[in-house]
């Protein structure tokens, strides 16, 4: 291995810490921390791991610290940051949607809309993100960075809050509504310019990116085959979903095919038993790791 073939990735601590991994070992790569370093392995030697934090990330890519990494497009905003994006990787610490950014305040506060907080105290740890927000409706406010906790500061430390939900279910136990959305954000793979150039470091990260996505894509769905008469096959192949076109082999009998496709998992249940009543046999389900298009 020459000595500049080495990849320096960020994997983001905190939240999205175990969801990255996860979605890593799918890929095919096994990351394994230890409780004493920030420097976790991974079985590929071509690799060099760094954890740190998600806010953090897109300020030492740009500045090549590291060569790429994993962050949400919230704070690559939030840090200004000019990095390149490699790809959009929709998963989260909780579900597989956006996170919001969402202006709340206490369900008694009289505030209905952002304009009511002119001269108001928001606390957020999206300071950037707020002011430009403030600053896109026209409204003077104080932003004070907020180093946690930022639910249970209004109303004594604060009118308002700027914080990032998926369920909204820690908003709700205190006693916050949400009055205005700020920005939606999900995890990307970015990486630093420079980095990008040298043709290595690219065919690495279009590789990596190329199994993360294929992961993602294949979430939620199922393979399925079957053998069915030629005389059934347009009736059966008008109730499948296909996300892909069917494939349709000839089998030893010439008036059977086999037909294989990809489905939403959920639409199984309904789909098995209607194939079943149109002669169709040899039914298999089966699950889909990746799924490249």
């Amino acid at each position: 291995m020459a000595g500049n073939n080495v990849l320096k990735l960020g994997i983001p601590a905190g939240s999205l810490q175990q969801s990255t991994a996860e979605l890593f070992e799918r890929a095919g790569y096994n990351i394994k921390f230890s409780s004493r370093s920030y420097y976790p392995t991974i079985d590929d030697g071509e690799i060099e791991c760094l954890l740190i934090r998600a806010q953090e990330m897109a300020r030492y890519v740009e500045q090549g610290v590291l060569d790429a990494g994993i962050t949400g497009l919230d704070w690559i905003l939030e840090n200004e940051a000019d990095v390149l994006e490699v790809c959009e990787l929709v998963f989260s610490k909780v579900s597989r949607r956006p996170v919001r950014w969402v202006l709340c305040v206490p369900n008694d506060s009289p505030v209905k809309s952002v304009k009511d907080l002119a001269g108001k105290r928001i606390a957020t740890e999206a300071v950037g993100l707020t002011k430009r927000y403030l600053e896109k409706h026209g409204v003077e406010a104080r932003v004070e960075f907020s180093w946690g906790a930022t639910e249970v500061k209004p109303p004594k430390l604060a009118d308002a809050i700027v914080e990032v939900t998926e369920t909204g279910s820690s908003l709700r136990a205190n006693d916050l509504r949400i009055v205005d959305e700020v920005m939606q954000s999900t995890t990307r793979l970015i990486a630093n310019r420079d980095a990008y150039q040298d043709e290595w470091k690219k065919n690495k990260l279009e590789n990596i990116s190329l199994m993360l996505s294929a992961c993602l894509n294949a979430e939620g769905k199922v393979g399925l085959m079957m053998n069915v008469a030629k005389e059934n096959l347009d009736e059966v192949l008008a109730i499948l979903p296909a996300l892909q076109k069917p494939t349709i082999s000839a089998l030893s009998s010439p008036d059977w095919v086999d037909v294989i496709t990809i489905v939403e998992e959920s639409v199984v249940r309904n789909i098995i038993p209607q194939l079943k009543l149109m002669g169709a046999t040899g039914i298999v389900e089966y699950p889909i790791n990746k799924l490249i298009d």
